[in-house]
């Protein structure tokens, strides 16, 4: 710890700071437990977001043989992905959020595909948007994650460090002083003691 100035304008400003430390505490504290709750929902969506997948995989096993019909085409199954996203503030911080997502129909000739195209163009549009829904719910847990590590920093730094110390400094300075006024006082006593004890002789 840095040498103390023991003055009542340092206690003063440690008492000033104290006070600050302790308004500024309890915003950190819900900040952190903000985040935590929206780091749990966005975990939970991703679990969603997963079970979904491996569902629809599931249940397209069945006949998803049938792709190898379309091994030899030129033309791909699902034309390329658009999607749009924007930005969210959660708890002050910015993160993604899938706004719309769409794969572009190849545009195939009815008559000349199987009848299965259509369920497997809708399968693979299905998979590519989870997909595209878990990169963006990743990233909001990152950043969430990441905003998360430096509050509980700060709230671990307030309660563990700059609280106790200013309550520490503050009880030094109080003690320094009310030594030197003891002493003033017994100065003061012994001045008096001796002036009347001159002045009667």
């Amino acid at each position: 710890m840095a040498q103390i100035k023991k003055t009542k304008i340092e206690l003063k400003n440690q008492r000033d700071a104290l006070r600050r430390y302790q308004r500024y505490l309890p915003m950190l504290q819900l900040k952190k437990q903000q985040l935590q709750m929206e780091v749990q929902h966005v975990e939970h969506a991703l679990a969603q977001n997963r079970e979904k997948a491996n569902a629809l995989r599931k249940q397209s096993a069945s006949w998803i043989a049938l792709f190898a019909e379309a091994a030899g085409r030129s033309e791909p199954l699902a034309g390329p992905a658009q999607l749009k996203l924007s930005e969210d503030n959660i708890a002050g911080v910015a993160v993604p959020h899938l706004d719309a997502f769409a794969v572009a129909d190849p545009g195939f000739d009815l008559f000349e595909t199987p009848a299965w195209f259509d369920e497997a163009f809708e399968l693979i549009a299905r998979l590519a948007e989870l997909r595209t829904e878990q990169a963006v719910l990743e990233e909001q847990i990152r950043r969430l994650s990441e905003e998360l590590r430096i509050t509980s920093q700060r709230v671990n730094l307030f309660e563990k460090i700059m609280i106790p110390r200013c309550k520490e400094t503050i009880r030094i300075i109080k003690v320094y002083l009310g030594d030197l006024l003891t002493a003033d006082i017994a100065r003061g006593k012994a001045a008096k003691k001796a002036t009347q004890g001159a002045a009667g002789t």
